[in-house]
């Protein structure tokens, strides 16, 4: 199911917006079955007819997807690009259900973040600029991270080093607190830019096989 793009006008002539998210979804493996086609949110996919989500196909992003409906439980980061099988999308390994997703929205200032040892901006800070960091521990940051401040652009944090595990999105404003990032405990281990071309132009993140 398609949102249309909505019309407006400037002067006397019509001009209809640029799609900024346009993210296709299959109910087969490698692309094959139903396909339902999104330019917004969708807050349960069974709505919509499917059953399962099986493979992704996202041609303008990023999104991030949700484990359960309404935008809730384990979250997926969707960067553009093919998912042909479930864990093309899971660092964890353990869900293969993805049952709600909305567009991720970026900032496009220059990328800043904030970690915090403690919850409510308390403790030992560390701070990163415009830079990715594979392994917080490497770097003196040791005991968790309770509260995360996000002053430019947007970020993915994970719970292990290396970009592995539950992952976490971080969109401009505060994080008092784990649970506000959908985190039951504060193991954040590593966190990297959430790049896109349209909003930095300098770059975008690529995955390894």
């Amino acid at each position: 199911m398609s949102h249309t793009a909505v019309q407006g006008s400037v002067g006397s002539h019509s001009v209809v917006p640029a799609r900024t998210h346009t993210i296709y979804l299959f109910e087969g493996e490698n692309f094959q079955g139903h396909m339902m086609e999104l330019n917004g949110e969708c807050r349960n996919v069974s709505e919509k007819g499917f059953d399962h989500v099986r493979s992704i196909r996202v041609e303008c992003g990023p999104w991030v997807g949700y484990e359960q409906e309404d935008m809730h439980g384990e979250m997926f980061l969707l960067e553009r690009g093919e998912y042909p099988r479930w864990d093309t999308w899971s660092n964890s390994y353990r869900c293969d259900r993805l049952m709600s997703l909305r567009p991720v929205r970026m900032d496009p200032l220059d990328h800043k973040i904030c970690l915090f040892e403690n919850v409510n901006f308390e403790g030992r800070k560390m701070e990163v600029c415009d830079e990715d960091v594979p392994s917080l521990w490497s770097y003196g940051f040791r005991e968790g991270v309770g509260s995360i401040q996000v002053t430019g652009g947007t970020w993915v944090g994970y719970q292990y080093p290396g970009y592995r595990g539950y992952q976490y999105l971080f969109e401009h404003g505060p994080f008092k607190h784990w649970n506000d990032w959908g985190a039951s405990h504060r193991q954040v281990q590593s966190v990297r830019r959430v790049l896109d071309m349209r909003s930095h132009p300098r770059g975008c993140f690529h995955t390894t096989a």
